[in-house]
């Protein structure tokens, strides 16, 4: 693909790093949030999910930009980060005091949802020590200098953390391009998260400035609405419009709007039950639309995360053939397949990602 220029893999040390918050997820299984009395406990974050589907299901390198208060929760986050096979040399410790009142690391209760009732996710992540990341903190010359970075992926749901993590993302993206690091960029908008910091508007403010810096745009139909400001048309108020033509019309503004811009991708999922969608994505290179396979009422296990999965099969498949066809596939077989287990997290492997990809069904492996 003539349009992203990817630094050797011999001159870097990572294939990839995220930059982001990662959290503690508290799920109920198959009950509640409000009744009940046991948790399975994961680690997840749109933008760290990426960085360890790129590590476990494809085998890439890859780091995280964090921070988290030094305490047992914050290790129990740092044990599963280890578990997923990403590095931490770049995660920042703050001292906590001992309650939280100025640091704590973020959770994040999520239940699945079934038939009718829709996934729920209740965050309670205010004042983590990556909301409160700062400019000049992170030695990014030497990040993407001394150590090399081929990729650099981050998105919307740090940059709604707080007033001054925009301000880091900036600062990381300046120095990526400088470092001729191609910079992936998953506007992830969730309505709670701007809710008290000026909602849509500043949304819309903090995402169109950073979008000057991005090669690779990422998102949903919402996303690309809300966060740029590009509708699309004969999408209802329950996002349940699936028609291709008109996100390739949003998607062509969008390149238009931001020449910079050298592939976006999105996600096309039609919502008919909280454990029945049609799953689909496309992707714009080189001028050119490309599309994945739609799988029509596709069964839902658990749908948080399969975005983020989606960001890492494509990007896997751009920084390794270099084929837009290919990534749109591979992502979008690697999202289904994220989708299929519990967790934020992808279980798949590249092996399961590259037989969906050649139409392999669901018949018993033996």
């Amino acid at each position: 693909m003539s349009t992203l220029t990817i630094r050797p893999r011999s001159e870097c040390k990572w294939d990839c790093v995220s930059l982001g918050e990662i959290m503690l997820r508290l799920d109920p299984g198959d009950g509640r949030i409000r009744t009940t009395r046991q948790f399975r406990v994961w680690e997840g974050g749109g933008e760290y999910n990426v960085a360890r589907g790129l590590r476990r299901c494809f085998g890439l390198r890859t780091s995280v930009v964090t921070a988290l208060a030094e305490n047992e929760v914050g290790r129990l986050i740092e044990d599963f980060i280890l578990q997923g096979g990403v590095a931490v040399d770049h995660i920042r410790w703050l001292p906590f005091d001992g309650v939280g009142r100025n640091v704590r690391n973020g959770l994040n209760f999520t239940e699945r949802g079934f038939g009718v009732r829709g996934a729920l996710g209740v965050s309670d992540r205010g004042n983590s020590a990556a909301s409160q990341m700062k400019k000049g903190e992170v030695d990014w010359d030497s990040l993407f200098g001394r150590e090399g970075v081929r990729w650099l992926h981050t998105g919307g749901i740090f940059a709604a953390l707080s007033k001054t993590t925009p301000e880091v993302i900036e600062e990381a993206l300046v120095a990526a391009k400088k470092h001729g690091t191609i910079v992936s960029y998953d506007l992830n908008y969730r309505p709670s998260l701007w809710k008290a910091v000026g909602g849509k508007a500043m949304a819309m403010e903090v995402n169109r400035r950073l979008a000057h810096y991005v090669d690779v745009m990422i998102g949903n139909e919402e996303d690309f609405t809300a966060a740029l400001g590009f509708e699309v048309e004969g999408l209802d108020d329950n996002l349940s419009a699936l028609d291709p033509g008109n996100f390739k019309k949003m998607i062509d503004k969008a390149a238009g709007a931001y020449p910079n811009f050298k592939v976006v991708a999105t996600t096309l999922r039609t919502v008919k039950s909280a454990t029945v969608n049609s799953w689909g994505a496309i992707c714009w290179a080189d001028g050119q639309f490309y599309e994945a396979a739609l799988r029509e009422d596709m069964e839902i296990y658990d749908r948080v995360g399969g975005g983020d999965s989606f960001a890492s099969g494509l990007i896997y498949g751009l920084m390794t053939f270099g084929d837009p066809q290919k990534a749109v596939e591979y992502g979008a077989a690697h999202g289904a397949l994220a989708m299929t287990t519990p967790g934020d997290t992808s279980m798949a492997t590249q092996a399961e990602v590259e037989s969906l990809v050649k139409g392999a069904g669901a018949r018993v492996i033996r």
